[in-house]
């Protein structure tokens, strides 16, 4: 099998250039090998390999920059899949690609399902779902996750930036109004191979294709997610001045961002599970073993 990997170089795509190895040969690119805000650049490297299966984690994931940089968002978010899904159907390639639950407005008391109405309420949210769609109708076979607040040893997250605050002052005030599933960029990878491996298996047309949530169990709010990593972080050792039970909660109108955030990101992955017959673990699991790797234990 032939697999063209884009966005080797974020935090999923690290991930995924490791889970997909044992599995077929793997074409890994990023933007100075591939420019996937120009269209003809996508279909000349899938024209000239040939995949097999292409696998996209790439995106314009910068939610507040892509307010006042919506061209480029909408190239690289929403022109993008629906291009990689036209060259695929050619080739009779399939696709996995990856969305966000930044499609829902955070309105629904309960976790969103795949058959919920999406409203997007800011730029990076409507044009990744313009994405999801441009891929639907692109003729191509495929895979679409939605997946929330990613996390990962490698690349840039809120873990991390916690983690440099800690070791700067000794306090701080977090957001206490959101609510999601913090998923490990090594679990979205390993879910991703455990698919295509089943696909190499299934043959046919018997194979689940469609949109899927996937995310980690469980659920918290970005204020206990920076407790959580401070108290890993101290149970490790690592000195710092600021300590979990200083950090002082707060609404998200104290905290105004550029873009909107939806206040209820819980996804519901019964239709991921029930189909594939997985089980996906808590999210303070996937948390504390990205921690291990960024504090050296």
């Amino acid at each position: 099998m032939k697999i063209l990997l884009l966005g080797k170089n974020g935090q999923v795509g690290f991930e995924l250039q490791r889970a997909l190895a044992p599995l077929g040969e793997v074409c890994a690119v990023d933007q100075p090998e591939c420019d996937l805000a120009e269209a003809s650049a996508i279909r000349e490297l899938v024209r000239s390999f040939k995949p097999d299966l292409i696998v996209n984690p790439a995106a314009y994931t910068a939610v507040d920059k892509a307010e006042s940089n919506q061209e480029m968002a909408h190239a690289l978010n929403a022109v993008a899949p629906g291009v990689l899904g036209e060259e695929a159907a050619k080739l009779g390639a399939w696709v996995m690609h990856y969305s966000t639950d930044y499609v829902f407005d955070g309105i629904k008391p309960g976790a969103y399902t795949e058959d919920d109405p999406t409203n997007p309420q800011n730029v990076y949210g409507r044009t990744k779902r313009a994405g999801e769609i441009a891929l639907q109708q692109s003729g191509a076979r495929h895979l679409i996750f939605r997946t929330s607040w990613v996390v990962g040893a490698h690349g840039s997250n809120f873990a991390k930036t916690i983690l440099r605050l800690a070791a700067e002052r000794e306090d701080l005030t977090v957001v206490a109004d959101q609510y999601g599933a913090p998923t490990s960029a090594a679990l979205l990878a390993d879910v991703t191979a455990q698919l295509v491996w089943q696909r190499q298996r299934a043959g046919g047309e018997s194979f689940g294709f469609g949109l899927y949530h996937l995310v980690a169990g469980g659920e918290t709010n970005w204020c206990d997610y920076a407790k959580f990593v401070l108290s890993e972080a101290l149970a490790a050792g690592q000195p710092l001045k600021l300590l979990p039970d200083s950090i002082r909660a707060i609404t998200s109108s104290e905290y105004p961002t550029p873009a909107k955030r939806p206040a209820n990101s819980r996804m519901d992955t019964s239709k991921l599970r029930s189909t594939f017959g997985l089980e996906l673990p808590d999210w303070k699991i996937g948390v504390r073993h990205i921690l291990q790797q960024i504090l050296g234990r």
